[in-house]
């Protein structure tokens, strides 16, 4: 916990410090002390659970959160953040949650997962088009004018439609898909990754989350896994969302305007939602994009089906 603190201080220096440099200057450095607390937490955790934005790991979360507070009879009052529930109870293992985009900063491995490849790790993944499409209110109405500088997001402010954002190399749906190939690239050299689809997990959240929790050696019960996702369904999460002391409705959760149900980080959990904001000709664009450039490993585009699991002999 002192070390954790400590890491924390020194990116606060850190990135204080910078304030004087060149703007390109000063993102750099202000994405390497990212990269090096996101390492420290890596190195120090039991499991790394990596998604692109928008995919999923708020719920995700939510469900893990409180699987292990009735497993061991915690309140429901927090979301898994690295160690704060293993502080609470050493059964619980420790959680990395990462969007993986500073790690690479720090190590200087680029494209490459070598900080990965001994690290049991969960890869949560969603349709692209279904992400970019998210990401683009996320960025209209939640992010944070400094959070887009730092990742080369378009200005805060600027006039983007959601096709040109989807659409734009630079933020949208080739943005995504890289992120994915970088990971199906490296499958081989994880020796122990599960693949979960945030389409699987709407379908049938049950199965997802035993598999899960079976990989992640805790032996759930019916009951548990039951509870977990009730509590975690789509409904339940905006009404914590919306309820003004609620746990869920924190700065990082609560809505970005109050009724724009657009702003929420709980917005519309659709599988395929993407189709409802483009036209014929757009949707064929983005689609045909998808299977010319995606690696099929995830299913997306194509009629294979995932590799879900893959573990050292």
């Amino acid at each position: 916990m002192i070390e954790r603190v400590l890491h924390r201080m020194m990116r606060e220096i850190v990135m204080a410090a910078a304030a004087l440099a060149p703007a390109e200057r000063r993102r750099l450095i202000r994405r390497r002390a990212r990269g090096r607390e996101d390492t420290f937490r890596l190195r120090a955790s039991d499991y790394a659970i990596v998604s692109y934005g928008k995919s999923g790991r708020t719920w995700l979360n939510v469900m893990l959160s409180r699987f292990f507070q009735l497993r061991h009879n915690l309140p429901t009052h927090s979301l898994i953040y690295f160690d704060n529930l293993h502080s609470q109870n050493k059964a619980i293992p420790k959680i990395l949650f990462t969007h993986d985009n500073y790690i690479r900063d720090y190590t200087g491995a680029g494209s490459t997962k070598v900080a990965f490849y001994d690290k049991p790790t969960i890869l949560l993944v969603r349709h692209p088009a279904d992400v970019s499409v998210s990401q683009f209110f996320q960025w209209q109405h939640r992010m944070p004018a400094h959070k887009k500088v730092l990742n080369e997001y378009p200005a805060h402010g600027a006039d983007i439609s959601v096709a040109d954002f989807v659409l734009h190399a630079d933020a949208g749906l080739p943005r995504a898909v890289r992120f994915l190939n970088e990971w199906a690239k490296e499958l081989p050299r994880m020796k122990n990754v599960l693949i979960v689809r945030y389409e699987d997990m709407r379908r049938d959240p049950n199965r997802e989350m035993q598999r899960m929790l079976n990989w992640m050696k805790q032996s759930p019960t019916e009951s548990e896994i039951s509870q977990s996702v009730e509590f975690a369904a789509f409904e339940n999460m905006r009404k914590l969302e919306e309820r003004p002391r609620s746990w869920l409705s924190g700065k990082r959760l609560a809505p970005g305007k109050k009724g724009d149900t657009n702003s929420y980080k709980v917005r519309r959990a659709k599988i395929g939602g993407y189709h409802d904001y483009f036209d014929d000709a757009q949707t064929r664009q983005i689609d045909d994009y998808v299977a010319a450039n995606l690696d099929p490993v995830f299913g997306y585009g194509n009629d294979a089906s995932p590799t879900t699991e893959r573990k050292a002999s």
